[in-house]
This record gives C-alpha cells, structure tokens and sequence, in this order.
C-alpha cells in the first residue's frame, strides 16, 4: 500500500474513498488522532487515484463526495483508529525491515554494553579512518536509555512517514548518506569519542521538513514548533550550555544532508513526471 495523501476532515475523506471506490479504486482510511486522515492505495492503483485526490483537495465538499456515499450505500466506517490504544508491538512488526533492523541492533548493542565489556565493544565499534564499516557503526551505538529511547522514537516515526510518502530507497539512501556524512564531520572536527543515532535523526528532521515545504498539498509531517525546537536543541548544543554532551557536528551535518536528499529526491520526482 501507498499513502495518497492526508486531509483533516474525517467524514470528508471518507466521502472520497467512497468517491474512488466507484471508479474501482480500493483505498484504506486510517487516523492516530481521529482528525487527521490518512487515505492508502495499492501501489499499482496510486497513479490512476492521485489525479482524483488531487481533485479532492482543490474540492473537498463538492456534492459528488456525498451521492458517491450514497451509491456505495454502506454503513461499514472503513476508518481505523489507530491511536486510542499503543499496540507498540503490534505496530512495531508493520513497520519497513530498516526501520526494525536498525533500532533491534541499536537494542542489542546497548544491552551487550552491560553483558560483555562495554569499553572492548565501543572500541570495536568506534569511528576509524582506516576501517569503512566503522563509518556507520557509531551510529548504532548509544550511551544511556534516555539517549536510545529519543532517537529510536524519532527514528521510527520520521523513518516510517519518509516510507509512506516517498519509497523505501529513499530511507535507505537517506540512513546510508546521513550517517556517512555526519560521524565523518564529527571525527574531523572534534574526534572519534561519539556515538548515536541522532545525526540520521536530524537528516530525517531536515528531509520532513524541506519535503513539507515543497509538498504542501500534503498535512506537514512536523509542526514548525517541532522542527524550531529541534533547530534551537542543536544551537544550544553549540553554544555548550546543556547539561548533556552532544555530537553537535553530527546534528548540524546530518541535518544538511537530510535537506539536500529532499531536494534531490524532488528534483528527481519532478524529472519524472514530465
């Protein structure tokens, strides 16, 4: 399945999936709040649905939403409610292969930190010039829950909204770029002492965020308070004025190469609806 798009109107949206059903087009409902509507197609459906959902969002209370409800004539409410209940499980095993794989590996690690020797494991696992794996590795490596627990939250959520909206690759190739980029900025400018997960979270932050701009026909993937809380975190950071030590070089490097991956992969998309 493939998001079509979002719309803030509960019974409207479900007026357009009536809509799509009576031109043979099956579509899944589903809202986190029950405000906020999430309209999903089959992927070899979503090229025929999208001129219709655009025409949707230009239109969103015409008449023909309504009789098109009244000819489907069900009284099935095809809108799920996801939010009323966690199902993190549940949730967690629907979510893409990456998404899971980096976050159980970044779980494993962390608990092996208090089986084996934490020092001998950091030592394997730290960035090395000399040593191409060790260009990503830091990135699973976190120092405290509170440090894990943040940025496998924000790497789930965001990773899975950059899935839905755009493809899988374009994860990939974010994760891949955004750590390349971010724990070699960190080495060069401080040293090899850092680790975590938060400069692909901040090129995950700096992907959403461009994407949004550029996609406004789509509900934001982030609020602006969000995104300026974020941006005032990484400032802060450089400033040297938090309690905590942040891997600022990573954020900052992570979150340019988030913004040129949206713009590249927008380029890309433009090119290819020509």
């Amino acid at each position: 399945m493939k998001c079509l798009g979002s719309f803030s109107d509960p019974r409207a949206v479900q007026g357009a999936a009536d809509y799509l059903r009576t031109r043979g087009i099956h579509c899944q409902l589903h809202s986190e709040d029950g405000r906020v509507v999430t309209v999903w197609v089959k992927e070899q459906d979503y090229a025929l649905a999208e001129p219709y959902w655009r025409e949707f969002i230009s239109d969103p209370y015409s008449n023909k939403y309504g009789q098109a409800s009244w000819q489907v004539g069900s009284t099935q409410n095809p809108l799920k409610y996801e939010g009323t209940q966690l199902n993190l499980f549940s949730r967690f095993i629907r979510l893409n292969w990456l998404l899971q794989s980096v976050a159980i590996v970044s779980v494993l690690i962390f608990v092996s930190f208090f089986i084996y020797d934490a020092t001998s494991i950091f030592n394997a696992l730290k960035f090395n010039s000399d040593k191409p794996l060790t260009w990503i590795t830091p990135a699973f490596v976190h120092f405290g829950i509170i440090h894990l627990l943040f940025n496998l939250s924000w790497w789930l959520y965001l990773g899975n909204q950059i899935v839905l909206r755009t493809h899988f690759y374009t994860l990939a190739g974010l994760f891949i770029s955004s750590a390349l980029i971010s724990n070699w900025a960190q080495f060069l400018f401080v040293d090899a002492d850092f680790g975590g997960l938060s400069g692909v979270v901040y090129a995950q932050l700096g992907f959403c965020w461009v994407y949004s701009a550029l996609n406004t026909d789509e509900d934001p993937i982030l609020s602006k308070p969000i995104i300026g809380f974020m941006l005032i975190w990484m400032v802060l950071g450089f400033a040297d004025v938090l309690f905590i030590s942040m891997a600022n070089w990573a954020h900052l490097f992570g979150l340019l190469s988030g913004v040129c991956v949206a713009l590249i992969y927008t380029k890309l998309s433009d090119r290819d609806t020509l």
